[in-house]
């Protein structure tokens, strides 16, 4: 339903938004619609953050994500601006949601088709036919407690947790998702084809509160879908409504320091010298990088910093994207490629002090979706592998990182990709090193903190700063956390208590 403001204030508030992720870009949007003045800073050439588009030679790479679930969250996130989503951007469905594929030929189609789905299950184990079912059934229970009911609202108190706890407990959110899909499911392979989503999150299947296990009632819900031109298509769609309704956005702005003064944060400054005065500041920013570097001239900055870096911290990404001068439509759009082993690779990626000897890999083949997304009869991929951030594994990924993407392309070519080196037209690199430099994250961390139970709602950093009232953060470090759905649902709760605060009540248009 659109919100329009209640009361305007006789002086406009303005904020400045700092980074144009989801996340940041969903909350400008918010805000601007709600009439606060809003100018969005980010630090790179345009706005994407880790939804950042590489071109190169005709081939368009998204960098990431490129799996877009729940159509409702960004459609409403339009409204809002009483826009349609239709009118900037076409959502594709994939068809597989994902093809999962081991090394002994075993392939699964993960798709929402509850009649194929009994079939492939009852064909690798009969007894796994019902047990799915009933795991669909809890995640369905984990999904209306844990994303309808909470995905948006800010846990800001101990007392918001408490009030959800019988129903964590009720859910065993203390449990593992994976242990949680061993109870229902026996074979081997089919509780990593159920488990395995939490890692699209940054979290182990293994410590990953159950509560995760939401993201498959999700996808059965709403299904997978792509945007036509590519993720980059969404945050352009993104960006021009923005900009449609009167936002400002600055790119090559890396932000130098949020200005605190008096307890409140006064202004935001570039590296380049401008200063940006305002009534709200949020951070979509890293978050350890918001406390410890743009806010490390301040008590508050440094102390929390500090505290933050503490933490937990998800697992990186080493990416590799690619071009061939030939399509391959027997390769489905997302492909998780699962190596020998599950949870001993896991535990190495998670806590490991190199990389380990084999890998499983996520395989990126937009072209079956959308050919436009590189030259006509060639191939745009993407291949990403899991590995451990820089504070478990000090890795040097200027040497490191040209010999593991050649393993990664041998091992495609041997089991997926025939042919792969010959049809190469060009590739890229994206490593830990590189999360760190980039995009300012915290030991190369892909996902920001890790999403245990103990670091998850009001254990995770709040959407509103506890000492500074007009200081915000958006995005994968705050509630709810990663992942499309995540951040943008942590806008809708950043934005709801910006609007509040701003004295803007809104009604129903």
């Amino acid at each position: 339903m659109n919100q329009m403001p209640r009361d305007l204030p006789n002086k406009t508030k303005t904020a400045v938004v700092i980074g144009a992720g989801f996340g940041g870009l969903a909350l400008a949007i918010r805000l601007q619609a709600a009439g606060i003045q809003t100018t969005l800073l980010e630090k790179r050439d345009k706005p994407g953050g880790r939804a950042y588009v590489y071109e190169d030679q005709g081939f368009t790479f998204d960098a990431g994500p490129t799996v877009i679930t729940d159509p409702s969250a960004l459609e409403e996130l339009f409204e809002t601006a009483n826009a349609k989503l239709s009118d900037y951007v076409e959502l594709l469905p994939v068809k597989p949601f994902y093809r999962l594929a081991w090394e002994d030929g075993f392939v699964f189609d993960y798709a929402d088709d509850q009649e194929d789905l009994d079939r492939q299950i009852g064909a690798k184990n009969p007894k796994d036919v019902e047990g799915y079912r009933r795991f669909l059934a809890y995640s369905r229970d984990v999904f209306h407690e844990g994303y309808e009911k909470l995905g948006t609202v800010p846990f800001l108190n101990f007392k918001d947790m408490m009030r959800a706890a019988p129903q964590l407990v009720r859910l065993e959110a203390y449990r593992s998702v994976y242990s949680k899909v061993a109870q229902f499911i026996e074979d081997d392979q089919l509780r990593q084809a159920f488990s395995f989503h939490s890692l699209l999150v940054g979290g182990n299947p293994f410590a990953t509160s159950s509560i995760y296990a939401l993201i498959h009632a999700l996808e059965r819900k709403w299904g997978v879908f792509f945007p036509r031109g590519g993720t980059g298509a969404l945050v352009r769609g993104m960006a021009k409504l923005f900009t449609d309704i009167g936002g400002r956005i600055e790119v090559n702005a890396e932000v130098e320091n949020i200005a605190i003064e008096n307890g409140r944060a006064k202004s935001v400054t570039t590296k380049g010298g401008q200063t940006f005065p305002a009534d709200f500041v949020a951070s979509n920013a890293d978050v350890v990088h918001t406390y410890a570097k743009l806010m490390g001239r301040s008590e508050r900055g440094k102390k929390h910093g500090n505290s933050l870096k503490k933490k937990r911290f998800s697992m990186s990404l080493f990416v590799i994207y690619f071009g061939l001068k030939t399509h391959r439509p027997d390769i489905a759009h997302h492909t998780v490629c699962f190596g020998p082993r599950y949870r001993p690779l896991i535990d190495e990626i998670f806590k490991g002090k190199e990389l380990a000897g084999d890998f499983s890999l996520y395989l990126h083949n937009p072209c079956v979706t959308d050919p436009s997304l590189a030259p006509e009869g060639m191939g745009s991929f993407y291949v990403l592998s899991p590995v451990p951030h820089l504070g478990n594994a000090d890795i040097d990924w200027a040497v490191e990182g040209p010999k593991y993407r050649d393993r990664i392309l041998d091992y495609l070519e041997e089991l997926y990709i025939p042919g792969l080196k010959d049809d190469l037209v060009t590739s890229r690199i994206f490593t830990p090193a590189d999360f760190k430099t980039e995009l300012n994250a915290h030991l190369g961390s892909a996902f920001s903190l890790d999403p245990v139970l103990t670091q998850s709602a009001w254990f995770r950093p709040h959407n509103r700063d506890d000492q500074i009232p007009n200081l915000y953060v958006v995005g994968a470090g705050t509630h709810p956390g990663a992942g499309v759905p995540g951040v943008v649902g942590s806008a809708k709760a950043t934005a709801g208590l910006m609007i509040e605060d701003a004295g803007l009540a809104c009604v129903p248009a």
